[in-house]
């Protein structure tokens, strides 16, 4: 008997489609406003689920959520593990330790101390849900860092925190999920589970790496590759690195993070490939996670509205702004900055999907904490979704006019040096391969995710050449 019918295979395709066209229709609209794209995407489950036209009930008996869900966290980790920039890690050490250790593990620290005493929940329970709650949602946070209000350590904070954050929590949920499913640990449990996830677990993640990047490197001399097939190519080592690390019995989770470290640190063209394009399309999976959880799921976080519910939720946006109050002091940030740091912690799909791993594995009494995450989430997709709205205008109207783009070789460059003509040598290169040490003698600096910005502020003239290079 198949697992999905032809009716559910259908629903599925259109949803995924309707994902697709609605994130590229309302990209523009999405950039110059700053409301939240997972907004959006929830209303759209609504109305697809049973509330709404009744196409889709994405509850938690549903295989297509599980499946999902499982994906998408290994996006979530390998994607930011990718995306983090090894170099800006080196050059805010400080910063980087400050951020993952006294900031999120003492605001998680906060937060299960509540759940405990608020909400009458176990340590270990208090600790899963505290946990899940301290991860930042990348998605939600991508609109804040392109606001120009921020200023660029707060910018730096809350990229380090993004990208390496899963990766601490994500070990305290494993531990206790092991915990609680065995009845407790005796000594040898404790270094069996160690091992896995200190040594075993990373290293299927590195060894897939490894050899993913060696048989790469080895095509691209002989044959070449496609830069967009790079991207697809970084997909797959993902998830052959969490396939593997779960055939030994390891976390696969870990692995496809531990897989991204590398490939960030030993492969930066493929690393850029992926940021091209290979982002883009594990954000679509993500969207689509947010879709199937708006059918049904995420709504039954209303029913957790209890008082003592509302009064830890209250908490858990308060207390990360205490916790990094103090933990961020020693980086000599002032006391805005630090607020601002401490309040853009959104909760977002990256919580929901670690809630969801105790669920999945049947631990009892975990259901109840994914509902409360749900409206915890709920809270924060309205809080700190809208309030960049409340930083201003980060979109630059009124755009210059562009003349047509076209390739230009070395020798065209030489002949329009020698014209006289206007002109200006761009470097719009990614982060990742500016922070490599080559430099552009006479070169002006556009960052590539705000060039329009960028080139307002440079004052460039409107009727000028320019010469871009983005390799």
């Amino acid at each position: 008997m198949p697992v999905f019918s032809t009716e559910l295979f259908l629903s599925t395709l259109a949803l995924i489609g309707a994902v697709i066209m609605v994130s590229a229709l309302l990209s523009g609209l999405v950039e110059r406003t700053g409301f939240p794209q997972v907004a959006i995407f929830l209303a759209l489950g609504a109305c697809i689920g049973p509330i709404g036209l009744g196409l889709l009930d994405a509850g938690l008996q549903s295989p297509i959520l599980r499946v999902v869900a499982t994906l998408s966290l290994v996006l979530v980790l390998f994607t930011d593990a990718v995306s983090l920039n090894l170099t800006e890690v080196r050059t805010h050490k400080l910063l980087a330790v400050l951020v993952l250790g006294p900031g999120t593990l003492l605001s998680a620290a906060l937060t299960s101390a509540a759940a405990h005493w608020i909400l009458g929940l176990t340590v270990p329970m208090a600790l899963i849900l505290a946990a899940s709650l301290a991860s930042s949602d990348p998605v939600l946070l991508r609109g804040v860092l392109k606001r120009p209000e921020l200023s660029a350590r707060v910018k730096q904070a809350l990229r380090l925190e993004s990208g390496m954050n899963d990766a601490v929590l994500l070990p305290v949920v494993l531990v206790t999920m092991t915990f609680l499913s065995q009845g407790g640990f005796s000594g040898g449990d404790w270094a069996k589970l160690l091992l896995n996830i200190l040594l075993l677990s990373p290293a299927a993640g590195v060894v897939v790496a490894l050899a993913s990047i060696g048989l790469l490197e080895f095509v691209r001399r002989r044959m070449g590759v496609r830069r967009d097939y790079e991207s697809i190519y970084s997909l797959g080592v993902a998830f052959a690195a969490f396939a593997a690390a779960e055939s030994i019995h390891g976390s696969g989770f870990l692995a496809a993070f531990a897989a991204g470290i590398a490939i960030s640190a030993l492969d930066v063209e493929l690393c850029d490939c992926f940021l091209e394009y290979g982002e883009t399309t594990a954000e679509m999976a993500l969207m689509f996670t947010f879709v199937l959880f708006g059918t049904s799921l995420i709504w039954t976080g209303f029913s957790a509205a209890t008082p003592a519910a509302l009064v830890f939720t209250a908490l858990v946006f308060l207390l990360r702004p205490a916790a990094f109050q103090p933990a961020l002091w020693p980086a000599r940030l002032d006391w805005r900055e630090r607020m601002q740091i401490g309040w853009f912690g959104p909760k977002g799909l990256s919580s929901l999907l670690l809630i969801l791993l105790p669920v999945f594995a049947s631990i009892r009494g975990s259901e109840p904490l994914l509902t409360l995450c749900c409206f915890i989430v709920l809270c924060s997709v309205a809080l700190h979704g809208l309030s960049p709205l409340l930083l201003g205008k980060g979109a630059v109207t009124g755009e210059p006019e562009t003349k047509a783009a076209h390739t230009i070789t070395i020798d065209e460059l030489r002949a329009l040096f020698a014209s006289g003509a206007r002109h200006y040598i761009v470097d719009s290169r990614s982060e990742r391969t500016h922070d490599e040490g080559l430099t552009i003698p006479g070169s002006i600096r556009l960052h590539p995710d705000s060039p329009v910005v960028a080139a307002t502020q440079a004052q460039l003239a409107r009727d000028a050449v320019l010469a871009v290079f983005c390799a």
